[in-house]
């Protein structure tokens, strides 16, 4: 292999940094034709102001020759290396330095300055840059770029007629370090912004659009996304207006079936989501499975769990018409107890996040909006468009489909559940969990594990 082909294996390293968050720069080293050592930025995730990617090659390198010391080795990275890295590269003996983008703030292979051609140190390791410095350098500006952006949405004011919950109420949560990212202008947020993960690379071959429902948002799949994430694979998970991240509406009456669904329509045209995986459950489930009817190219796969298709022509269940009546009886009902009610193996912590969002009753308009929501007679808005689903799943729909049940749910449980399984083209024997209720992403590990098999290419 020649110089720009490993290369192009530092670029795959720096393309993991990105997924991660981290500044997309990668490494790799190399013996004898073969690669011994791979890293990738990590010094956010890992709080460790050393572990940069030419940090982390080395590492692996060393480990995998039993010597620090790197005789006969050449490190390929995708920028121009720093001071700290440069030092280790010397101490480490390696025979040569090939990078990509130079860097002309802190690099010292001939930028700031050139510390390999310091003749008073006792090594001297050749170095060449500006190897597929193109590729390397639009990563970086393409990362920066979007990094910008995202900090505008994020001091983008908020509309009068919403709240936004502060940053500090989502500090350190148990389980959840992904970092947030915000949209304002799709056409039906009309200024309000919403949040969503979009974690792993952008040309999965797969991506999982996860949707929550209420009262919940995306932390509640917390225990999957690492799964899907270690596949390689991509995860979009949005906060729906009213939960989570996103602003929040004051009225109640602003919160609609067809808007919340255009929203998420928009959201995926936005992001041009393709090979989709749709992981949906509550209301994730009756505005999601309403979604691949309008683009079934862009959906793959269903992953369907505690939910229902809303079709107004049905009666709604015992349990949900409780759950209703509970709510409009008491409409600030405590939701990291609700969550501990159902879920005895959850910590405290845990159970205090799904509170995160809602610091005071004018943040909870939409955990009042939305029961009454769900349509129950034929002529309820989002009736007829669920009615046009059940027909497309039930007679267009031709991706694979899973369905896991939480059997201890006392609103949308095993009867429904099984009722909506015939109304899935192809759908097969449900995945039961005997201790899960209705909040099911709590037991979603073992359940995200059968998905990446079941769904792999």
């Amino acid at each position: 292999m020649d110089d720009p082909a490993f290369m192009r294996l530092a670029l795959e390293q720096a393309r993991q940094a990105q997924a991660a968050g981290e500044v997309p720069v990668g490494a790799v080293v190399v013996r004898d034709g073969q690669v011994i050592g791979r890293g990738f930025n990590r010094p956010v995730g890992a709080h460790d102001p050393t572990a940069h990617a030419e940090i982390m090659a080395l590492r692996e390198a060393a480990e995998a020759v039993g010597n620090y010391r790197l005789d006969g080795c050449d490190l390929y990275v995708t920028l121009e290396p720093c001071a700290m890295c440069s030092g280790a590269m010397l101490h480490a003996r390696l025979r040569r330095v090939v990078f990509g983008a130079h860097d002309p703030k802190t690099g010292v292979a001939g930028s700031v300055l050139d510390l390999f051609a310091e003749r008073r140190l006792n090594h001297r390791t050749q170095v060449e840059g500006g190897v597929l410095a193109d590729d390397c350098g639009r990563l970086l500006a393409d990362f920066f770029a979007s990094r910008r952006a995202q900090a505008r949405v994020a001091m983008q004011p908020v509309r009068e007629d919403a709240v936004r919950t502060p940053d500090e109420r989502f500090a350190d949560l148990p389980g959840y370090p992904w970092s947030p990212r915000y949209v304002s202008d799709l056409p039906s947020l009309a200024g309000l912004r919403l949040h969503y993960l979009d974690e792993g690379p952008a040309g999965a071959s797969v991506t999982w659009l996860c949707l929550h429902g209420n009262p919940s948002w995306s932390y509640l799949y917390r225990k999957m996304i690492p799964v899907f994430l270690a596949e390689g694979h991509r995860v979009v998970a949005p906060d729906l207006p009213g939960f989570g991240r996103s602003d929040k509406p004051k009225k109640q009456a602003a919160h609609r079936f067809g808007w919340h669904r255009q929203v998420l329509l928009d959201l995926v045209e936005r992001l041009d989501l393709r090979d989709v995986v749709l992981v949906v459950q509550d209301w994730g489930g009756l505005l999601g499975l309403t979604l691949p009817m309008e683009a079934p190219q862009r959906y793959r796969g269903l992953l369907v769990m505690n939910t229902l298709l809303a079709t107004g022509d049905a009666s709604l269940s015992p349990g949900f018409l409780a759950w209703r009546e509970m709510c409009a009886r008491n409409p600030e009902f405590d939701v990291g107890r609700l969550f501990a009610r159902g879920n005895p193996q959850m910590t405290p912590q845990e159970c205090a996040a799904y509170d995160a969002p809602f610091p005071d009753r004018g943040h909870r308009a939409a955990l009042r909006a939305f029961p009454p929501l769900v349509p129950d007679a034929p002529d309820a808005e989002g009736a007829a468009v669920s009615r046009a689903a059940r027909d497309f799943w039930r007679e267009r729909w031709n991706g694979r489909s899973l369905m896991a049940i939480g059997r201890q749910d006392p609103v949308l449980g095993l009867p429904v559940m099984q009722a909506l399984r015939t109304d899935i083209r192809g759908c097969p024997e449900p995945m039961i969990l005997d201790e899960a209720g209705h909040f099911v992403q709590e037991h979603g590990e073992p359940i995200a594990r059968r998905a990446v098999g079941y769904f792999r290419p």
